[in-house]
């Protein structure tokens, strides 16, 4: 995973921000580098690895969904949505550059995600035309209002209200988990498998995808703000709906740990020959500190 996660970081480096006028470009590697667990984008490695896809097609998709994540982090942290200041152990964009300037950086961000998976130079070659169509399809549906937008809608709309399991599931499914489990399908795509081996990673996805925002609402109640690199006890003060707040803490310890056990069993059911990269990946979203 240290080779993937190099990769990552010298691609980003290369393609963020670059020739972007004014402040713009500063603003944009500013959200991007120097930061982050870089989950998404090694999921997408890990699974093309996993299915024999081709590596430089899933190097721009892994890019690509880090800068949807980025701008989403941009643009929830605006004063008109969580209003927060402090991100990745450091003053969030509209802090550093304000609120246009994040606004323009997390909107140039966006249009960068699909330009690097459907480039209009000489990668070209490194991406047929039917591969950037899926992946694009797959970027779009993640990110918009079947996805992680809709999610967020949902969120905030339920500040304050008491939401069942599975209204509080179906949240974060959309809001946390559909860019996790596109970044698994993203990277299939790079590859050419069976459809029960998809449906089998899919699973995967999504059960990674919930018990990441399971373990990140444990965090939050548990980590301090130097740890987590963003405010603690957010959701509390905010008074929105958690895993914690609906099951307990321990409760809400278990159902991550159950989540866990359900990934790796989808993965035994993949047919695929080699996937250490993508359990060491599950392992990693329930161990983590921050």
């Amino acid at each position: 995973m240290l080779r993937h996660l190099t990769d990552v970081e010298q691609a980003l480096s290369r393609w963020v921000g670059v020739d972007a006028p004014a402040q713009l470009g500063e603003a944009m590697r500013y959200a991007v580098l120097d930061g982050g667990k870089r989950l998404r984008p090694l999921l997408v490695l890990a699974a093309c690895e996993a299915v024999g896809g081709l590596h430089a097609a899933a190097l721009r998709a892994a890019c690509a969904v880090e800068l949807i994540h980025a701008y989403s982090l941009v643009h929830d942290d605006m004063p008109c949505m969580d209003n927060d200041v402090l991100r990745r152990g450091k003053p969030t964009v509209h802090v550093q550059f304000g609120e246009a300037g994040a606004l323009l950086a997390g909107d140039a961000l966006q249009a960068l995600a699909f330009e690097l998976i459907a480039p209009a130079d000489d990668a070209q070659a490194e991406l047929p035309a039917a591969m950037q169509a899926q992946l694009c399809s797959l970027l779009a549906r993640a990110a918009g209002a079947r996805g992680m937008a809709g999610g967020q809608a949902i969120d905030l709309a339920s500040v304050g209200l008491q939401l069942s399991e599975d209204q509080l599931r179906q949240m974060h499914r959309l809001k946390t988990g559909a860019l996790l489990q596109g970044s698994v399908l993203m990277g299939a795509a790079c590859g050419d498998i069976g459809a029960a081996t998809r449906a089998a990673l899919a699973e995967y996805g999504a059960a990674l995808g919930l018990a990441f925002q399971v373990v990140d609402d444990i965090l939050d109640v548990v980590a301090d703000s130097a740890t987590l690199g963003k405010t603690a006890g957010k959701d509390a003060a905010n008074d929105k709906p958690t895993y914690v707040s609906l099951m307990g803490l321990e409760g809400a310890r278990a159902y991550a740990d159950l989540l866990a056990a359900q990934a790796h069993a989808a993965l035994a059911r993949t047919g695929l020959a080699d996937t250490r990269a993508l359990s060491a990946l599950a392992d990693q979203v329930i161990r983590r500190s921050h």
